[in-house]
């Protein structure tokens, strides 16, 4: 089990395994976020924090929700934000120890126009 937290810490993020690829994504809010994604099944994320110690947003489709810590602003996960939408969520990778994703290959995802992976 590997963690991940906001700057502050009042968000923290536990994942059972350290990630074998990270998504740079350059759609108009992964690019604004500065976010590296890894997946994993929802059901294997643990989120902690306090009641109220998140916040979060929704756009466009309105399927997934960003969420960031209430506290320093650190964004650091996607979850579903409608039930069956999708069985993953999308932790950001940039909260990890480096050590912990280092050996990570990046893939860059092309989430602006044709959502295909551009390597």
């Amino acid at each position: 089990m590997i963690a991940a937290t906001c700057h502050c810490g009042a968000v923290r993020i536990e994942v059972p395994r350290r990630p074998r690829t990270l998504t740079d994504c350059n759609c108009s809010i992964c690019r604004r976020y500065g976010t590296r994604w890894a997946y994993y099944k929802a059901a294997a994320v643990k989120v902690h924090a306090a009641a109220r110690g998140t916040a979060s947003y929704v756009w466009g489709g309105k399927s997934i929700r960003f969420v960031r810590c209430a506290r320093c602003g650190c964004v650091t996960h996607w979850e579903a934000a409608k039930s069956g939408v999708t069985d993953r969520m999308g932790v950001n990778a940039r909260n990890f120890d480096p050590a912990d994703v280092r050996a990570a290959r990046v893939r860059r995802l092309d989430g602006a126009s044709t959502w295909k992976y551009l390597d």
